[in-house]
């Protein structure tokens, strides 16, 4: 695991809010806004992101827990930022606080943990 890996790394990513991330097209609800699910995929993406440059060659994250609150409706065609902020390293495990936000305030917060794995043995695993 690289050493650089520590508390305070930030990530701020940007995206507009399209019909494929709507509760309807989800199934998780019947309107045309953000999705919770397409929420928390956002902030796991920007998790991901945030550490990415930090790991060894053959390294990767994965995503073991969510904990969100999801605050806000957005609609389709507002812009919403996402911040993962990595608050704990506890060897391969990475906690991080994420938020997000459109164009009019928060929409979502929480924590999300991830794991570092070997890219290669956690495929053969799969394979198994």
């Amino acid at each position: 695991m690289s050493q650089i890996l520590v508390p305070g790394i930030r990530l701020t990513t940007t995206r507009t809010v399209s019909t494929n991330d709507t509760a309807a097209v989800y199934g998780s609800g019947l309107h045309d806004v953000l999705s919770t699910p397409a929420m928390i995929a956002f902030m796991e993406q920007t998790a991901m992101k945030a550490v990415e440059a930090c790991l060894d060659e053959g390294e990767g994250t994965v995503g073991t827990e969510v904990n969100i609150r999801h605050l806000k409706a957005t609609p389709v065609g507002k812009t919403i930022t996402c911040t993962a902020t990595l608050q704990e390293v506890n060897g391969n495990r990475l906690l991080f606080h994420v938020e997000a936000d459109d164009e009019t305030g928060k929409i979502g917060e929480g924590k999300h943990e991830r794991f570092i794995i070997d890219n290669r043995r956690f495929k053969e695993k799969l394979n198994g």
